[in-house]
This record gives structure tokens, sequence and C-alpha cells, in this order.
């Protein structure tokens, strides 16, 4: 049986009830929080605490996105938030290109060097400034720079090790509604999301270890948002853009979510849609219901996403933290950030 839930912890180290939790066998792993992280050696101990809960595979997740998301901050590398990226590329695109391949280094470096499996990043919203949850988190306003940036970005997480997911699919850049807050809605034609907000998801298709979908709904294609949407996930994402890789919902405890009714029918929802796998956090009892929904749940390609799951956790890499390549990449963002500045 394959892990299908992503939960979350409550401190430095796991609880009695973290651990019955994690034993439950549509368990998938773990996603972590600044509230998780004290220093690197008792992140290290919670990782592995987490891993050796199951033989099963144990996605260790994280929002490690630079700027203002980076759960882990003390004894890192302070990213900045993406948007400097898109200001590089402004100057200089092969520049702006080499030094995202270089913060996916350091932030994958990093992560691999705690077991951390994933970061969900990069965002590949396009940067509208009319969204202030997105904002600077986002590459760019130009679908091609957020693209290659992108690319970059993700190329040097995988030389470190580390998957990447893209969000917020089909793109959040379109609203200002914050939907960890409230309900979103973006009432643009499907035409103009194809040819701007998803040219980026296109783009990276092939290298991303999956997609998280927006808790946004788009009235010209579904009465319900993306994460909920089998429109956008199994007809566009699935068949029109050939996504092979993992569907990870968002939050599914996020206000724009919780207006879909109780834990169980939004666990139910998001998957008859086409998420793979579903974020439930810090909302115990909506973990212990989205765990039992994913029981009754009748999938079809459990092998499939354990083989995918598998694939993350064994991720080889060719960075390591104590590399010239790492103390390269440092100093060349030092060095960039110092001439933008």
């Amino acid at each position: 049986m394959t892990g299908r839930v992503i939960l979350d912890v409550a401190g430095f180290e796991l609880s009695d009830a973290d651990r019955e939790r994690l034993a439950h066998p549509r368990c998938a792993g773990v996603i972590l929080f600044a509230r998780n992280f004290k220093n690197k050696p008792q992140l290290q101990q919670l990782t592995h605490d987490i891993k050796a809960i199951k033989q099963d595979p144990m996605l260790v997740c994280v929002d490690q996105e630079g700027g203002r998301v980076q759960r882990f901050q003390a004894e890192f590398t302070r990213i900045p938030p993406m948007e400097v990226l898109g200001r590089l590329w402004d100057q200089d695109q092969k520049h702006a290109c080499a030094i995202a391949r270089h913060v996916g280094i350091i932030l994958g470096s990093e992560l691999k060097d705690m077991c951390i499996d994933l970061t969900f990043a990069p965002v590949l919203d396009i940067n509208r400034k009319n969204s202030s949850v997105i904002g600077d988190r986002a590459f760019h306003s130009e679908p091609k720079a957020i693209s290659e940036l992108g690319h970059e970005l993700v190329e040097g997480l995988r030389l470190a090790g580390v998957a990447s997911v893209g969000k917020h699919f089909p793109g959040h850049g379109g609203v200002s509604a914050d939907t960890h807050l409230n309900e979103a809605i973006d009432g643009r034609d499907i035409s103009e999301m194809i040819n701007v907000d998803i040219r980026p998801f296109d783009a990276l298709n092939p290298y991303l270890a999956g997609i998280m979908p927006a808790h946004v709904t788009f009235p010209s294609v579904d009465a319900s948002p993306a994460c909920f949407s089998s429109k956008w996930l199994r007809e566009i994402l699935r068949i029109k853009l050939g996504f092979k890789g993992l569907i990870f919902s968002d939050d599914l405890s996020m206000r724009a979510a919780t207006l879909m009714g109780s834990a169980t029918l939004r666990s139910s929802k998001a998957f008859e849609a086409g998420c793979d796998l579903i974020l439930m956090c810090n909302d115990p009892a909506a973990a212990d219901e989205a765990l039992t929904t994913s029981m009754a749940e009748v999938f079809l390609d459990d092998h499939g996403v354990a083989k995918k799951i598998f694939d993350i956790v064994d991720m080889p890499k060719s960075i390591l933290m104590d590399s010239s390549s790492y103390e390269t990449s440092s100093k060349e963002l030092v060095r960039a950030l110092k001439a933008i500045s």
C-alpha cells in the first residue's frame, strides 16, 4: 500500500501522536515548518527519526523557496526572493541563469545534508504585481524568463540530489486574494492561461518531480478550484501537457480549500480530481480524517506513485556541502547580490 498523505509534525522531535500517524500505511511523508527547526543537529535527528518510522520510503519535504518563504534560516544560507533573479535577468540573461543554478545548488546541498528529499519550489507564477501572497516569490512577469530561470534552479537542485515541485498550477498571479485566508477567483479566459500563465509549467514539465495546483477557481474552466478540478489536473495537466510526475495538492487546510467541505470531502475530491498526494497541515483531526479517507479510496496507480516516491528519496547527488562546487556557488551568489544592491 502506497502512502498518499503528507502530514506535519508538532515540534523539534516526534511525539507519540506523530509517530502513530506517520506509521499509518497511507502516510507518504512529512512537510517541515520553521517550528520544526532549532539547529542542524536537531533537524538531522528529526529527519532520521521520520525516515526510521517504517520500511516504506518516507518523503521529507519543505517550502524552501528563498525570500520570505524559507523555513530554515539560521545556519542556512539566506536566499533572496526569486524576483531578484528576475532583476538580474533584465540586466544579463545568461548571468542570471547561471546564478539561478547556483541558488539551486546551494538550496539543494543544504537540504540534502539534512536528509530532506524535496522542496516545494520553484514558484512558476507570473508576477503581475497585484498579488501580495505571490509578489516577489515569482521570478518575473515574462513567461520566458520564468521558464529559463526556473529550469536552472531546478537543475541546481537536481545536481544536489533534491527534487523540485513547481507551483501553483495553472497560475496564481492573476488574483490578489490570499488562498490561505480567502476564496480566490480568476475570471480570465482559458486561452490567456494557456498562452501565458501555463507556459512555464509546460516548459519545465520534463524536469519537475511534481506540480502543485492552486486553490484558485477559474470559472471559465471549472466551478471548483484547480486543486479539486479534474479538468485542470486530468484533462489539461495530464493529457494536454503530458505531465508524468506527481501531483501534490496544496495544503487542504487552507481557507480556500476548507470552503469545499469537511476534511473527508476535501481529501476525496482532491484524489478524485487527480492529486496523487495530498497535504493536510496544522490540523491533527483533519490529518486523521485524510488518512482514513485515503484507506477507502480505490487507487489504480499505486505502483506508479510508489516508484516515483522511491525515485525522489533515492535521488543521487553529484554536489556535496563540502565540495568546491558548493563553495563556488556560494561565492557567486554573494558576488551577484553585491552587484545588484
